[in-house]
């Protein structure tokens, strides 16, 4: 048994890695170059090369395309750029954008480990015979009685099992992350070790495809439509102000809300409670109406060996990928999937995800859609 947990020598054993240009992917490709494997490395051209991916810390842009190939010049290993544009259109951009139409606060990042990065990556790794497919994701792999099992990272500041709860049982036979036991200064010290080129290259940020983090200027793009002006109203619907497009706002939002001075409320701070995308209304009102005491969570994927009980099952929960784990109970009552929280949850937005854990076992999640 190798170190990937495959029954026969590394030398015989071929591996994909998705090399994105980034530190931890080239790091993931020399580790196992260095056992052994045979590494076949891979990067996929997601979007277009132009204005767009001129940004410092963009993952999958034209610079980092040229990096992961130097990468695998520099270990020795064959490297294929793949142009996944319009999968990545279809798949992650159209729908980010469709999202936000529909009032939504979506994470794309989510979609493209579902769709290009894990589903069709898969399936090339197939084609090419190979007996695993790495990433540089920051999240463990572990056996269980019932199979392969997701894990949070050992790092709790690198954990990324938040953007991989989709990933399915089927996916985790074949996948393998080599990088979850570490922190995020061992795998820069490797990098440093191994004489990578990319080293001291900053970690990506945001969305690759969204630039300095306009997701309105983005949507407003692919969906002119969706850039209409609308109301700000209270909760009692009495217009407040106007708006240049609810895909400016999310859930939780304080900042940015265009009113005037109020009567009967002491102006009190106020909070974007939820998206009215039909009426195009975007509704106002103090923080204590933010709580929700519960949830409904939509396309759910559920990775334990068996369905919560009729009465619910005591979990941890996230709902939000910076954010701390909270405790909640999670049950399926045939119709739908429901998350009710131990203490009110602030700013639950529809589109996020909520992912469910068990200690630092993930029993997946889903896309929140609207409170219980």
């Amino acid at each position: 048994m190798n170190t990937l947990g495959i029954d026969k020598p590394a030398s015989r054993t071929r591996v994909v890695v998705a090399m994105s240009g980034g530190v931890d992917s080239s790091v993931t490709a020399a580790l196992l170059k260095e056992q052994g494997f045979d590494v076949v490395g891979v990067t996929l051209q997601l979007y277009d090369q132009g204005e767009m991916a001129r940004r410092k810390g963009a993952c999958c842009a034209g610079q980092d395309i040229y990096d992961a190939a130097m990468v695998a010049e520099r270990i020795g290993a064959p490297h294929y750029v793949l142009d996944y544009e319009s999968r990545f259109r279809a798949d992650v951009i159209d729908r980010f954008a469709e999202s936000y139409v529909r009032g939504e606060t979506p994470i794309p990042c989510v979609a493209c480990n579902r769709t290009v990065k894990f589903r069709d990556l898969l399936a090339l790794a197939r084609d090419l015979e190979a007996d695993a497919l790495a990433t540089g994701h920051y999240v463990r792999r572990t056996m269980g009685a019932g199979g392969p099992e997701l894990r949070r990272a050992v790092d709790p500041a690198k954990d990324q099992s938040y953007f991989l709860y989709a990933t399915t049982r089927a996916q985790l036979d074949l996948l393998r992350f080599p990088l979850g036991g570490l922190r995020k200064p061992e795998t820069r010290a490797l990098a440093e070790r191994f004489g990578l080129p990319v080293a001291d290259k900053p970690d990506s940020q945001d969305i690759c495809f969204v630039p300095d983090g306009d997701y309105a200027g983005v949507v407003a793009k692919l969906r002119p439509e969706a850039v209409e002006p609308g109301e700000i109203v209270d909760q009692d619907g009495v217009v407040l102000g106007r708006h240049d497009g609810i895909i400016r706002f999310t859930v939780g939002q304080r900042r940015g809300l265009a009113v005037g001075d109020r009567t009967g409320t002491d102006n009190e701070p106020l909070y974007v409670l939820r998206l009215d995308a039909d009426q195009r209304r975007v509704v106002v009102g103090p923080r204590a109406a933010l709580a929700r005491a519960e949830i409904v969570v939509g396309d759910v994927n559920w990775l334990g060996e068996a369905p919560p009980p009729s009465g619910g099952r005591a979990l941890m929960v996230r709902l939000r990928s910076s954010q701390p784990l909270r405790p909640a109970t999670v049950r399926h009552d045939g119709a739908a999937w429901r998350v009710r929280f131990a203490t009110p949850e602030f700013g639950v937005a529809p589109g996020q995800a909520c992912v469910f854990y068990d200690g630092d076992r993930v029993l997946g999640g889903g896309t929140i859609q609207r409170e219980a």
